[in-house]
């Protein structure tokens, strides 16, 4: 019957897995390819294997060497010709044009012979550099792009649809590197240098910034960032990209709008942060939303948000304001939602103790692989934070405040799926009892290698969280997604 549990600890004591109901034989809607033994295609398979290690793109060396000469002495006379003070009181536009104008008066007195799109290349360059973030300027204008991967000077990786490139974007050597991850970190007052070679930082439209460097990064600096699209996703989206059904959303939609304490737990790259600002859209206008991060990026389009940042130890190690700190200051600060970009440490403890004290409604996300393995995830936090609580205790307290766990997973074809949405029950003796609401199930991949599957309701009809959708007035709507959930899982199966 759908919608039975049972418990039981499995790996790890004290933690109780659910059992859905056995997943019905569905079909894909079309067949997965066969798996037979063909000597060609194996072959085939093994050349196409080849060929997607060996992405090094063809380089004319002499010709980056002289491109580089070319532009550097140009940038030399720029910086003695034009008054920065002054170019910083420009707007950008403006700014721009003036650079344009005086390059093109050095080209032509230096007389440097090139064509006119080598021409507009350089000037492109060099106002990318004087204004920009160098050679990452036309990737960060990209709306497709999720992730920028920076190894070294020469090598420059994205990745667009799920799928990871190599570009053909390089800088002039390593300190032109370096002096763009300075550029970046220091907009957010940090530094990145050889006594402190770690940073975390943010671009102004929110995207993540990480930098490694020498003599961390052997091969030169290591710059990640995770781009944010300029058109933020919404539930609707999500739905849109099959990474939820439209019942699950709907769920999702109640999840935000009835205060439930959610927990978001994926792999990275996964959509966490993503899924997290579709859930705080729902927020009423009213509430007063804290959010504490490592670095800002979450987009709350609420009018009455307070945001939060960590701060790092400065030269002589001190400073430092650690998300323990955040989570402690801003229960003094009235907050009625406390959102936490990433739970990594014994701030987990500080999180379960707001949600259980008034504060429904609040939410956070953590790196974890199954809903299972996050409830152990938060137990090893607390753990961690030197509390010498009963492993029982640590348990009571996980299940009074999480409500909801919301499974996102970055799948093996590149795309983002919501694999679970399930609620956390209780305690049957020293076990955490689990259901899940939704399920993704996983049903062959096409001919092109992407992958086929379905979101299924368990069969529940009513959920625990049930009851606090009926406080405000959500009961029927939930009631009615879950319903025409389960009735179209009956007829999938009749047909």
């Amino acid at each position: 019957m759908f919608g039975k549990r049972t418990t039981f600890g499995g790996n790890t004591p004290g933690l109780a897995e659910t059992r859905p109901a056995p997943a019905a034989p569905l079909r894909p809607e079309t067949p997965a390819p066969r798996r037979g033994v063909d000597s060609d295609a194996m072959a085939a398979r093994m050349r196409t294997s080849e060929e997607v290690l060996d992405v090094r793109m063809p380089v004319d060396t002499q010709r980056d060497k002289d491109y580089f000469q070319t532009k550097s002495a140009i940038f030399s006379a720029l910086i003695d010709s034009i008054d920065l003070s002054q170019l910083a009181t420009m707007d950008q536009d403006a700014a721009r044009e003036e650079i344009r104008d005086i390059v093109a008066e050095i080209i032509a007195l230096k007389s440097i012979i090139m064509s006119i799109s080598e021409q507009e290349d350089l000037l492109e360059d060099i106002c990318n550099d004087v204004l920009g973030y160098g050679p990452l300027e036309p990737l960060l204008a990209r709306d497709d792009i999720a992730d920028i991967m920076v190894n070294g000077s020469q090598r420059c990786y994205i990745e667009v649809g799920g799928r990871v490139k190599l570009t053909n974007v390089r800088f002039r050597d390593d300190a032109h590197l370096m002096n763009v991850c300075q550029r970046i970190v220091s907009q957010v007052g940090r530094r990145v240098d050889e006594s402190s070679p770690i940073c975390d930082a943010r671009l102004p439209d929110g995207s993540r910034v990480n930098v490694i460097a020498p003599p961390l990064a052997i091969d030169g600096a290591a710059l990640t960032i995770r781009k944010f699209k300029k058109d933020k996703l919404t539930l609707p989206q999500l739905v849109k990209y099959n990474s939820i059904s439209t019942e699950g959303a709907e769920v999702l939609r109640i999840l935000g709008r009835v205060r439930a304490n959610v927990l978001i737990s994926g792999g990275t790259g996964s959509g966490k942060t993503t899924l997290l600002n579709c859930l705080t859209a729902f927020i009423e206008k009213d509430e007063r939303v804290i959010t504490c991060e490592d670095s800002a990026e979450l987009q709350l389009q609420q009018p009455h948000v307070v945001r939060l940042e960590t701060r790092p130890p400065n030269l002589e190690g001190e400073g430092e304001i650690t998300m323990r700190d955040l989570i402690k200051n801003c229960l003094r600060m009235r907050p009625e939602r406390i959102i936490v970009g990433e739970v990594r440490g014994p701030e987990a403890f500080d999180l379960l103790q707001a949600m259980n004290t008034g504060h429904d409604g609040s939410m956070g996300t953590l790196h974890a692989n199954s809903p299972r393995e996050a409830l152990s995830r938060l137990e090893s936090m607390i753990t961690m934070g030197g509390y010498s609580l009963p492993s029982r205790t640590i348990r009571e307290m996980i299940t009074s405040s999480i409500d909801v766990i919301v499974q996102a997973a970055r799948l093996r074809d590149g795309s983002r799926r919501i694999t679970h949405i399930t609620e956390v029950l209780g305690m049957e003796g020293d076990v955490i009892v689990t259901q899940d609401v939704f399920l993704y199930d996983i049903l062959g991949e096409d001919q092109s290698g992407m992958l086929l599957g379905r979101h299924r309701s368990t069969g529940i009809t009513k959920p625990q969280f049930a009851e606090r959708a009926r406080y405000f007035n959500e009961e029927a709507n939930l009631v009615e997604a879950l319903e025409r959930s389960n009735v179209e899982q009956r007829d999938l199966l009749d047909s």
